[in-house]
């Protein structure tokens, strides 16, 4: 069968880094750090996909601007300390290969910052599997359509031959805004009914069964 795509749009945290736990567990100890009030895990989980200073307005509202580098650092100290443990999903560089080698071009759309995500690439070995990549820091933060748009730009692929596939109603919003069909993956930080709210194609429990959706339907 003819391919459905051209271009498949990660998110990387939840989606393909097995990330959400230690993103939550280290936003509330640096809330903790600098006694403010601490977020819910529901709540830090709802915020992963953002750029960091926009999730930082969602989860401390109260805090002035002013203060967000102190919190940064100390988000930043406590997910250094995690990062050796935080890897990708099972079989997500060898489905990656594998899509790459079926003619997709692979792109990587995040909440992460530019410094963040070539950390990531660099300690996964994936650094030359996607053919673009765009953080969150040099755009506009979901769910905004700016990444997105950068990309079908920079590799020339019209919005209806582009999939979307994130864990995040950030992820969905952002995909919507910019025309671009959407496939949820509910394995990562946002249950699944904040995720088929936003009519993707297809929204899956688990990175094996979101492999096999893309090798049968994409």
């Amino acid at each position: 069968m003819p391919k459905q795509f051209d271009l498949l749009v990660f998110d990387w945290d939840g989606t393909l880094m097995d990330s959400a736990a230690a993103i939550s567990t280290s936003l509330r100890a640096a809330c903790a750090d600098m006694e403010l009030p601490v977020p819910s895990d529901e709540q830090a989980r709802f915020v992963i996909g953002l750029g960091l200073q926009d999730a930082l307005r969602h989860v401390v509202p109260a805090l002035p601007p002013t203060a967000y580098p102190a919190l940064l650092e100390r988000y930043r100290h406590h997910f250094l300390r995690r990062d050796r443990e935080t890897t990708l999903f099972n079989g997500a560089p060898q489905a990656l290969n594998a899509l790459r080698e079926a003619g997709f071009l692979l792109a990587v759309a995040t909440g992460k910052s530019r410094r963040g995500l070539d950390r990531a690439l660099e300690a996964t070995g994936l650094q030359t599997v996607f053919h673009a990549t765009r953080c969150a820091d040099e755009s506009f933060s979901k769910p905004h359509p700016g990444m997105l748009l950068w990309l079908l730009d920079e590799l020339s692929v019209p919005s209806a031959r582009t999939l979307m596939i994130g864990d995040t109603s950030h992820d969905m919003e952002m995909a919507l805004a910019a025309d671009v069909p959407r496939l949820g993956v509910a394995y990562g930080a946002h249950p699944r009914e904040n995720l088929i709210k936003h009519d993707p194609v297809a929204c899956l429990n688990t990175f094996e069964e979101l492999s096999q959706w893309l090798t049968n339907h994409a």
